[in-house]
């Protein structure tokens, strides 16, 4: 079938995500595969290992038809701001003597406000990062406090002033709400305090505990579901008067400025992956989706040799249409239906009872790949319909 379907499938474009698995102190409500730094970091053998994996993937690449020119890369962690700038600007060199950039790549690196100070972000500036990703969370202290973060709310004003003296025109602030003991009242002024700052993208998501946290071992009591509507609700609301367009369920962007790595996510493109931990996705040459992952403990990783992949799982092509609407149908505006085609092989004619029946029932347009108003408020039946 593979055979049948591949004829309108395109090479996708490529990302690099790198992952720094360090931070000061792991927060209650983080599952992300993030360690505790307890001395001196290992930078330069970390370093080392970043480029031999790089190196892997390079072979990956060959074997599925060849390199790509990166679009974007982005440095998530974990505390990727605590490794020195010049460690970060030898890791974006040897992805770009590895496989080229295009002339407009963005590279994102996220930072924690309690690490970084105006000469590290001069650095990394100059280093060849071009956008941050500044993780606040909240303004307020004793939500902060109740967070598990080592800043506090002028620390990350202060970044924010610092990055801008250091020249970055292109930031995010991540910002959650729906905390402990949060109101309608405080999560709007952390919100109103953030869009005050002038970020060209806000990450602006809800709390929620996931397995293997603090937080999911001892729960906080978290708002009511009304208060959590009504902070979502009237955010939205916000957000969009402040000229933030809400392009994906929990990011809001200037106009331009939408995350392009982000972008590529969701729009079913390829990413390579190098760092403990790190996940990435391919594209075969039949349209099968490679999806794999690196051994997770940083010592693990830094003792392996050659070989970082801790696992592996392939979609076959016929089926990479219902993975592609996972990503795709969480875009605002959705996606035109020849996408599909392009990234998959897949015909949209293969996804027929369940399109039907969605646009039935009022969830979907009828011309494209994109939740009608109804559908985005209901998005998770949606996505849960075409899973069965």
């Amino acid at each position: 079938m593979a055979d049948i379907l591949t004829p309108g499938l395109h090479t996708p474009p490529l990302a690099l995500y790198v992952h720094i698995p360090w931070c000061v102190r792991k927060c209650p409500y983080c599952d992300f595969n993030s360690h505790t730094a307890r001395s001196e970091l290992p930078e330069r053998e970390y370093l080392q290992a970043l480029l031999s994996d790089l190196d892997t993937e390079m072979f990956r690449l060959e074997q599925i038809g060849g390199k790509r020119a990166l679009g974007s890369i982005f440095f998530g962690g974990g505390t990727p701001s605590l490794l020195s700038p010049d460690i970060i600007a030898s890791v974006i060199d040897g992805a770009r003597q590895r496989l080229g950039f295009h002339d407009d790549i963005e590279i994102t690196l996220e930072a924690n406000p309690g690490t970084v100070d105006e000469a590290k972000f001069k650095d990394l500036f100059q280093g060849g990062v071009n956008r941050l990703s500044l993780g606040v969370q909240s303004f307020q202290p004793e939500l902060l406090t109740t967070l598990g973060r080592i800043h506090n709310g002028e620390d990350a004003i202060r970044a924010v002033d610092k990055a801008r003296q250091a020249g970055f025109d292109n930031f995010n602030l991540d910002l959650m709400h729906g905390l402990p003991g949060q109101s309608l009242q405080h999560a709007m002024e952390d919100l109103d305090t953030a869009i005050s700052l002038g970020p060209t993208h806000l990450s602006w998501y809800q709390l929620t505990i996931e397995p293997n946290t603090e937080f999911y071992r001892h729960p906080p009591q978290l708002p009511e579901d009304d208060t959590l509507w009504e902070i979502h609700e009237n955010g939205c609301e916000r957000l969009a008067q402040a000229g933030y367009n809400q392009y994906e369920i929990s990011a809001f962007a200037q106009t331009g400025k939408e995350s392009r790595h982000n972008l590529n996510y969701w729009r079913f493109g390829d990413y390579l992956a190098i760092g403990a931990g790190a996940h990435g996705k391919l594209t075969g040459s039949s349209g099968d989706v490679i999806r794999y992952w690196k051994t997770r403990l940083p010592q693990h990783y830094l003792s392996r040799i050659d070989n970082y992949t801790a696992g592996e799982e392939i979609t076959p092509a016929h089926e990479a249409g219902v993975d592609f609407l996972m990503n795709a149908l969480r875009l605002r505006e959705g996606v035109e239906e020849e996408l599909l085609v392009r990234r998959t092989g897949v015909g949209v004619s293969l996804l027929e009872p369940q399109l039907s029946e969605a646009r039935q029932k009022g969830w979907l347009q009828a011309d494209r790949l994109q939740c009608t108003e109804l559908g985005y408020r209901h998005l998770n039946a949606v996505l849960t319909h075409f899973m069965d």
